[in-house]
């Protein structure tokens, strides 16, 4: 059978498929709980909800899944979950091959959140067409994605990179302006969907 755009979009949003990503993207979701529960020990309460930022991305993808699984469309978890999982999929990959350069090693857990931190990104990104969210969407979840950024820098919730300390400040930066590029992302993607299969 001749491999076709179209024959792989039928793969991507085929139901059998979705439940399998959903599967995947829930397991990952409570490892990357765990992996924060040394950090959320430590953390006041009140920012329970901002510290474990990148298996919260993943929930949001979660909740997207179980919509389409379901034949229904959730547009602000749809936006949540582009934003986040883009941002947070390139920040933890930039933070672990920055610790590389620091340290010259990230062993086999720093290249398996590598890998993984890559896919949700791509993930994202995938399924740019088949998203429905409006610019009031993209508002909401603009606010969210930025008023985190000002929890984790102002108040001091960042995810915690014990050899990149001394760069926290230059970290923000970065991360403030990488938020910045994944909302106008998800500005631009209202204008491409038209060119994309749905």
């Amino acid at each position: 059978m001749q491999i076709t755009r179209a024959n792989v979009w039928y793969l991507l949003t085929h139901k059998s498929f979705l439940i399998l990503l959903l599967i995947i993207n829930l397991l990952g979701t409570i490892y990357g709980y765990y992996w924060y529960g040394w950090q959320l020990a430590i953390t006041e309460p009140i920012f329970y909800i901002f510290v474990p930022d990148s298996p919260t991305a993943s929930l949001f993808f979660c909740f997207v899944l179980l919509a389409w699984i379901m034949g229904k469309k959730w547009p602000l978890m749809e936006v949540l979950a582009l934003i986040t999982l883009v941002k947070y999929g390139i920040w933890a990959d930039v933070m672990n091959i920055w610790t590389l350069i620091e340290t010259g090693s990230i062993g086999w857990q720093g290249w398996m959140l590598v890998g993984s931190h890559f896919m949700m990104a791509f993930q994202a990104v995938l399924y740019i067409g088949k998203y429905v969210f409006s610019y009031w969407h993209i508002a909401v979840a603009a606010v969210w994605t930025l008023h985190n950024d000002v929890i984790d820098y102002v108040f001091g919730q960042m995810p915690m990179y014990r050899d990149l300390v001394d760069y926290t400040s230059y970290i923000g930066y970065f991360t403030f302006w990488l938020s910045v590029a994944c909302i106008f992302l998800a500005i631009f993607s209202i204008r491409w969907r038209k060119y994309l299969p749905n």
